[in-house]
Order: C-alpha cells, then sequence, then structure tokens
C-alpha cells in the first residue's frame, strides 16, 4: 500500500534530507508560542509578547522570498548555513535580553534579525525532491509526503515548546527552537548530494521569467486560506474558553491537524489523472464546504469531530497548489516560486486571526468561524482561476 514512499524514500539520501528537513522546520509551530511563554514567564504583559511574535513572523514573510532567490543563485549550502547562523544567533540573543530584564528596543531587533533570518527549509526540501526525482507521480508524492511532515510539526511543535517551557523553565521552550532550527538546518544544508546545483547567471541577463497568471490564483488562495487557519485557530481557543475548558482547544487543533496528516499521506498515494488545477479547486471547495457547520456547532467532542473531518482537506490542497508551482515555474527559480505561495499563506494569517479576535470580542467565538467560513469562499472563488501552466487551462 505505501509503495510509492517507500520508492521515494528508497532514493539514496532522501530519508535523511526529508527527516533533517522535519527537524529543521519545528521552529515554524515553536517560536512564535515560545516568544509569548517566556516573555509572559518573565512578568511581562500579553501585549508585548502578542508584538514580539508579530515583529518575528512579519521579518520572517518579508524576507523569506529574497533568501529564497538567493538559494536559487548561490546554492542551498551557503545561503541556509549563514541563515542558520543568523537565526541560532539572534533568537539566543532575545532569550537572554528577555529573561535578564534587559531593554526591549534589544529585544525586537534580536527577534527581527531571528525571524528575518529563519532559514527557508520547507521551500528547499520541495526543490530538492523535485531534483532528485524525475517522474510527475514521484514528485506529487513526495509533495504529499512533506505535507503530512508539516503536519508532524504543527502537532508536536506547541505541544513540545509548551512543556519545555511550562514544566521546565520558561526559556527551555525557545532553546529546544534554537537546537532544532539551527542544527536541523546545518544538518540538510550540508547534504551536497542531493542538492540541486545553483544557477548564477551572468552579469546583465536577466532571469526566467515567473509565470504571474500562473502564480497570482495560487498565491490568492494560499493568502484566503492563511486567513482561514488564523480565524480558526483564535476561534478554537475562544470556543474552549467559553465552554469552561481552555485546555481542549490543543487537543481540538491537533485534531484538526491529524485529519490533515491522514489526508496528505492518502493523497500521495492516488494514481491522480486530473492536474493540480482542478484538485486545487476540488480542495478550496471542500475547505470552504467544512467551514460551513462550525459556527452552529455547540459542543465540544462535536466539534472535535467535526475538524477532524474538515482537517481532510487541507493537505490535498496545499499539495494541489505546490504542484502548479512546481510544473510552472522554472528550474532556476523552484525555490523562490515556492517561497512566494508559502509567504502567501502566512500574510494571511495576522489579518485573519484579528478579524476573528474583533468578532469573538463582539458576538463570540462561534460567530468567528464565519471569518474562516468567508476566507473559504474566496479562496474556492480565487482557485477557479488556476491553471496548471500559463497556457488555457485544460
Amino acid at each position: 500500500m505505501f509503495d510509492r514512499y517507500h520508492r521515494i524514500l528508497a532514493v539514496p539520501g532522501a530519508l535523511r534530507f526529508s527527516g533533517s528537513a522535519l527537524v529543521a522546520r519545528l521552529p515554524n509551530a515553536m517560536v512564535t508560542i515560545g516568544i509569548v511563554l517566556l516573555v509572559t514567564g518573565t512578568g511581562r504583559s500579553y501585549g508585548l509578547a502578542g508584538a514580539m511574535s508579530a515583529v518575528y513572523l512579519l521579518a520572517a514573510a518579508l524576507l523569506a522570498i529574497p533568501q529564497a532567490r538567493l538559494v536559487d543563485r548561490l546554492g542551498q549550502a551557503p545561503v541556509l548555513t549563514v541563515a542558520a547562523a543568523g537565526f541560532g544567533a539572534g533568537l539566543a540573543v532575545f532569550v537572554v535580553v528577555v529573561q535578564s530584564g534587559g531593554p526591549d528596543w534589544v529585544a525586537f531587533t534580536s527577534v527581527t534579525l531571528a525571524g528575518g533570518a529563519y532559514p527557508q527549509v520547507g521551500s528547499c526540501v520541495r526543490t530538492r525532491w523535485s531534483h532528485v526525482l524525475d517522474r510527475r507521480a514521484e514528485i506529487d508524492t513526495a509533495y504529499a509526503l512533506e505535507s503530512a511532515v508539516d503536519e508532524v510539526v504543527f502537532m508536536s511543535g506547541p505541544i513540545l515548546v509548551t512543556l519545555l517551557a511550562t514544566g521546565w523553565h520558561p526559556v527551555a521552550g525557545l532553546a529546544a527552537a534554537i537546537v532544532a532550527g539551527t542544527g536541523g538546518t546545518l544538518l540538510f544544508a550540508t547534504q551536497h548530494s542531493t542538492s540541486p546545483p545553483p544557477t548564477a547567471r551572468a552579469r546583465g541577463v536577466r532571469p526566467a521569467p515567473i509565470p504571474t497568471r500562473v502564480m497570482l490564483p495560487v498565491c490568492v488562495v494560499g493568502t484566503a486560506l492563511g486567513a482561514l487557519f488564523g480565524a480558526a485557530e483564535v476561534a478554537t481557543v475562544a470556543f474552549a474558553s467559553e465552554h469552561d475548558d481552555r485546555g481542549y482547544a490543543g487537543l481540538l487543533l491537533a485534531l484538526w491537524a491529524a485529519g490533515s496528516l491522514i489526508a496528505g499521506i492518502v493523497t500521495g498515494l492516488v494514481q491522480w489523472r486530473v492536474g493540480p488545477a482542478r484538485r486545487l479547486r476540488w480542495g478550496a471547495v471542500g475547505m470552504a464546504v467544512t467551514m460551513l457547520p462550525l459556527s452552529v456547532i455547540d459542543s465540544l467532542r462535536v466539534m472535535g469531530g467535526w475538524l477532524f473531518v474538515a482537517g481532510f482537506a487541507i493537505a490535498p490542497t496545499i499539495v494541489a497548489g505546490l504542484s502548479i508551482v512546481e510544473q510552472a515555474v522554472p528550474r532556476s527559480r523552484l525555490t523562490e516560486g515556492m517561497a512566494i505561495v508559502e509567504t502567501a499563506l502566512v500574510v494571511g494569517l495576522a489579518p485573519g486571526a484579528a478579524l476573528a479576535g474583533r468578532v469573538i470580542d463582539s458576538h463570540g467565538a462561534s460567530r468567528a468561524y464565519l471569518v474562516s467560513l468567508v476566507a473559504g469562499l474566496v479562496a474556492a472563488v480565487a482557485a477557479f482561476a488556476a491553471r496548471d501552466r500559463a497556457g488555457p487551462s485544460p
């Protein structure tokens, strides 16, 4: 049943680079929570903690694409090595400054450095799969595998950082993120045999263009889905609080991620006979449909069961979007193309969460799920403009 995964992981070096990329991506789900736990654990306000987390995310979003562009031009090893060093150093300084009660401006500066330097391993590992594999079906399976890995990260990262920061020491959560991010990235970067070659070009030569007509709908879908995720996460925490069990929020979100994890694995087992653009439409519509009942559910158990079902639409949609990018973007700019889509998703998180927060304050948690529904509808509409390549959709 899992022969497809066995075949791609049997490629020399594949299991090693995919495994190290998993470790390197753990900070994706650890740092923002770790910042909040550390800052509030030293007696400072949630408002300050939230501002520092937002600055980290903003810096990461702004510099992700330039870093990916450098990776394509100079190679994965040199760029990721420097990025890992900057990330680790910036976050380490942030931890020391906050823990010692240092000035806020130093904390903001260091966390900005950490976010801006965060290694774009997620984009790089998908580019690496496209380099070591030749067959379209195998690349789709590899992307499904990495989508499942992302869900493992987002299921385990928050639990790990929370246990370390609350059960051991407020510093421990971010310390683990530093070790995972720097160590995992360096291990990934030093695997030269599977790394795609750099595509440095002669001075004055223009790079191959990225097909805007293909990328724009995928990016709109990504931003809308980011808003959907951000709103649903905040609404779920508030929903659990309204039912006097705030701790249940983590389980609800884990069930959502578990559904996506299973769907991601299944996606990699399917021999697709339709293009990724059509799959993106199906997935985006599915995401919107699964948001419909959330605003009327009034039971923690029912909410957990439905979120698990709703999670099945996530991974196939994301895999389809990245497959469109992999087919359409020139090899010399593939890492950059991947980073553009991933950044689009991140860009949607903050406004989605902020809008849901305002709805919660005025109308309660259940109504806040309507923000996710609207975002899902926007993603579904945008998905119908998606195409597999720069020409007309098949």
